[in-house]
């Protein structure tokens, strides 16, 4: 239905002046992000954080309505159809770049690109990524559009070429093979969602309680596996938000579990300094702990820490909610997993919770060597809405985009096991204790970057 909604927008824009495009887009975005972004509501227990974020992505789409009104009446574009696509299509794009980076850092959550996740634009992803399936879906759209408005003159023919043309951009991905790629080797990987002990935002105090439900849950792995079978265990974000690197209680609780399991362990937790925090993710090795790790590069403005807080608290005091701000690391989310098995160091590819929706991040990764992508987030104070399935959705959009298999790992759910042509192999459910086990391709070798840093690391050599 997204190419329905470009078309039924586009109709809306075809005549008046800029301050209607502004007026009709603000009502179109509005339409969509309001309910699209409803979880921000149930994370912060107040309405103004949602209707906030809402009414500010709402705005993206009323500078497209205004711009793309100007640019229709260039005499240029006026009377060609053909480009009025083209710059239709140009213009949203662009628009969907500056919100994806600005302000804040931007938030590229809701793009049409993630729409296509069960749409028939997915395959695009490998070729152009967000940016190509994004537009492809607005081209569609703006043909849609003009066939409808040719139908109204009663110019059948004309309506029916172009409907034609639509059809084209939703057939020409089935040409794309997504399958069609050798395998280096693979990786046997445990995934374990321990689930809270209560929903919502104060399951975050009860940190020792959540380690010890992932505890429990990489010990059940053992009535599908020997020890020693699994080459990775994945925990999810904040699944030890007392550090185990420090907390000498919770490093014990860590270490017994990768002793058990007989495999290391990749895990979320908080690095706290005396006046900011740290997101990270770290790799536990069994009996010799932890020297290797990821931090958050992209911590959620408003969310994980409060930008300008004195500002924003004459407007309400939920920003102090945020007790502590979280701090943004400087390196790319790359983590070397020495895989016995395969007698070498596979890289993977982290990014947390919110970090799947920006483009950048996990590109780097990948060109850096990444073969394996993993999405650890932590679900707890969304309750039952769909921000954890939308994340889902982008999740297996990346998994296309990259040709990579995807894993999202959530303390409640949903999590899911997501294969490199964006099959979910296996998911869970919201607030359940769930564990899975899957075989995992590594890298394509066709797909291995020439020349890149890949070819430079010794990790990310071939076995033997």
């Amino acid at each position: 239905m997204a190419f329905v909604g470009v078309a039924l927008l586009l109709l809306a824009l075809r005549s008046g002046s800029a301050r209607r495009a502004l007026l009709a887009g603000s009502a179109f975005g509005l339409g969509f992000y309001l309910p699209h972004l409803w979880w921000a509501n149930e994370a912060v227990g107040q309405p103004i954080g949602w209707i906030a974020l809402s009414l500010l992505q709402a705005s993206a789409v009323a500078i497209f309505g205004v711009a793309w009104v100007w640019a229709r009446h260039i005499p240029a574009v006026q009377d060609r159809a053909w480009l009025q696509v083209l710059v239709c299509a140009v213009l949203w794009v662009a628009v969907e770049q500056v919100r994806g980076q600005w302000p804040f850092g931007g938030f590229p959550w809701g793009l049409l690109a993630f729409s296509q996740t069960e749409g028939p634009l997915l395959p695009l992803a490998s070729v152009g990524g967000t940016t190509l399936v994004s537009g492809t879906v607005v081209v569609v759209g703006a043909l849609m559009a003009l066939a409808m408005d040719r139908l109204r003159w009663r110019q059948g023919r004309r309506a029916t070429v172009l409907l034609g043309l639509a059809a084209v951009p939703l057939l020409a991905p089935v040409v794309i093979d997504l399958d069609g790629q050798a395998e280096v080797g693979s990786m046997r990987v445990g995934v374990v969602q321990g689930d809270v002990p209560t929903r919502g935002a104060e399951a975050m105090s009860q940190a020792r309680a959540v380690l010890a439900n992932h505890v429990a849950g990489t010990r059940r792995l053992l009535d599908d596996v020997a020890p020693g079978e699994l080459d990775l265990v994945l925990w999810p974000e904040s699944a030890s938000d007392i550090d185990p690197r420090s907390d000498a209680r919770a490093g014990e609780a860590v270490d017994g579990a990768a002793r058990a399991v007989g495999a290391p362990i990749l895990l979320g937790t908080q690095r706290f300094l005396p006046d900011i925090r740290y997101n990270d993710y770290i790799l536990w090795q069994p009996g010799r702990g932890s020297d290797v790790s990821y931090t958050k590069q992209h911590p959620v403005p408003f969310g994980e820490y409060i930008p300008y807080r004195d500002v924003f608290r004459r407007f309400t005091s939920a920003v102090d909610l945020v007790t502590t701000d979280m701090g943004a690391g400087t390196e790319m989310g790359l983590l070397p997993v020495d895989v016995a098995r395969l007698g070498r160091v596979v890289p993977v590819a982290a990014a947390i919770c919110f970090e799947v929706a920006y483009d950048d991040l996990i590109r780097e990764s990948v060109r850096a060597g990444g073969e394996l992508i993993v999405i650890p987030t932590n679900n707890a104070s969304f309750g039952l809405t769909q921000e954890s399935t939308q994340q889902l959705a982008m999740s297996r959009f990346r998994a296309v985009e990259h040709g990579r298999a995807v894993v999202q790992v959530s303390t409640v759910g949903v999590s899911g096991i997501i294969s490199p042509s964006g099959e979910i192999w296996q998911g869970t459910e919201l607030f359940t204790s769930a564990g899975m086990v899957q075989e995992l391709p590594c890298e394509p070798p066709s797909r291995r970057p020439t020349g890149s840093v890949a070819g430079r690391q010794p990790w990310c050599k071939s076995p033997p």
